[in-house]
């Protein structure tokens, strides 16, 4: 028997009569009706159950409070917010907002570059003057705060840093150069994450696995486990050098000034890593640049994945697909220690950045408590912790229109072996 049917797991008292049910009677998303059928046949004193796999409105008993609440628990999750009603459109939304959350503040932007830069420079002190043993907790630090590089690129990138676009340009594009991340071609490719987020086969970032690329061969099977498993906090490195270097995934109308910032990056690598060279070595080039680098696709892949990926967030086809539910029912928010926070400028307040991403990031938290108070209900919110993240990196793998995702452990057990020792030592706390 799988270690799926192994555990014992308490359904709420409304809904199992007290009764703990078998981990195999209750799939990712609900009970299967097929699992119901097993389940009846287990006790003769449990009244039918009907939760279907995929709500198909509002009233699913998928979709009560209490079924709700002990997905959450189960994902790791405080909350998985409830579907928001057909009729709300996504411009109800943003006019639900106060206005003040859209206005451009100099001195705050400013300020976050001051911010970001102080970090950054205090971390280069830290691993000029850290005895090894120290480097790894100066390296994260570092790495955490040239991520606040990228949240200044990336409120330039939405035009919400400053009035002068112009300006918004060059800084969006020095603040990307010590991340040797091209401004422009990541800028195109992510107004389309947001004009289609968790669309399917339209999103830019990043997409449930499609069966026939599993299948394509076996080198790229094994390459796609370990890259949705253990690899998962470093994705962001395949990400950026598929979709930002190649000037065929571009209109000819974008190419100029993909090609600019594709030189600005290319200048920053002849010139900087050169004289990090000259002055320590290989070895400092590994110390004092690559590694905080690491750190920050860490970040990015991290904040990525948390706020677009769960089992109970589904990607859709373009037919099905609905730009409210997508942004406000299918974006996370997650709160982190406060100082990651800081660092990186409140990018994890992710929900008010989908409604509108003309909101500034200092605003984003003002935003939120909107959100907060008129529709809360709907808010998938979580608190990092490991539970969280052990479930998107065991389950959500390979997409499946009835289940959302299907993991590695089901399609290909005798090769999910990477993803069976993270089910093993990873921990389970939320």
């Amino acid at each position: 028997m799988s270690h799926y049917c192994h555990d014992i797991v308490p359904l709420p008292t409304s809904c199992s009569q007290g009764i703990n049910w078998p981990r195999r009677c209750i799939n990712k998303f609900g009970l299967a009706q097929e699992q119901q059928r097993i389940c009846w046949r287990m006790s003769k004193s449990v009244h039918a159950i009907a939760v279907p796999v995929n709500p198909s409105s509002p009233s699913s008993p998928t979709d009560s409070p209490s079924h709700l609440q002990l997905l959450a628990k189960r994902y790791g999750f405080q909350q998985i917010g409830e579907p928001l009603s057909d009729d709300v459109t996504l411009k109800d939304i943003i006019t639900s907002l106060p206005k003040q959350v859209f206005e451009i503040d100099d001195m705050k932007a400013w300020g976050s570059i001051l911010i970001s830069v102080a970090s950054y420079a205090l971390g280069i002190f830290m691993i000029a003057k850290a005895p090894w043993y120290l480097l790894p907790l100066a390296w994260a630090w570092t790495g955490t705060a040239v991520t606040g590089f990228f949240v200044i690129g990336h409120d330039c990138a939405h035009k919400s840093f400053s009035k002068n676009k112009l300006l918004e340009d060059i800084i969006g594009t020095l603040a990307f150069m010590p991340l040797i991340y091209p401004y422009e071609p990541w800028r195109f490719k992510h107004d389309q994450h947001h004009a289609k987020t968790n669309m399917l086969k339209a999103d830019t970032a990043w997409q449930p696995i499609q069966k026939e690329h599993v299948d394509s061969s076996p080198a790229m099977r094994k390459a796609l486990i370990l890259g949705y498993g253990p690899l998962r906090p470093w994705m962001s490195i395949a990400h950026w050098v598929v979709w930002h270097f190649n000037l065929k995934k571009f209109r000819e109308s974008e190419r100029k000034r993909v090609m600019i910032s594709l030189a600005a990056v290319f200048a920053f690598m002849g010139i900087a890593w050169p004289l990090i060279i000259y002055k320590t070595g290989i070895a400092g080039w590994i110390k004092f640049w690559l590694m905080p680098w690491l750190g920050y696709h860490f970040w990015m892949s991290t904040f990525t994945i948390v706020h677009h990926t769960a089992p109970h967030i589904p990607f859709k086809n373009s037919e099905e697909w609905d730009a409210a539910q997508a942004q406000l029912n299918g974006t996370v928010h997650c709160d982190y220690p406060r100082w990651i926070e800081i660092l990186c400028h409140d990018i994890n307040v992710h929900i008010p950045h989908h409604i509108s991403p003309k909101i500034p990031s200092y605003n984003l938290r003002a935003a939120q408590e909107s959100l907060n108070e008129n529709w809360g209900k709907h808010l998938n919110t979580a608190k990092w912790n490991w539970r969280l993240m052990k479930t998107i990196m065991t389950t959500c793998h390979i997409y499946d229109k009835e289940e959302n995702y299907v993991s590695f452990e089901k399609t290909n057990p005798d090769e999910a072996q990477p993803i069976s020792f993270l089910r093993r030592v990873m921990p389970n706390h939320a």
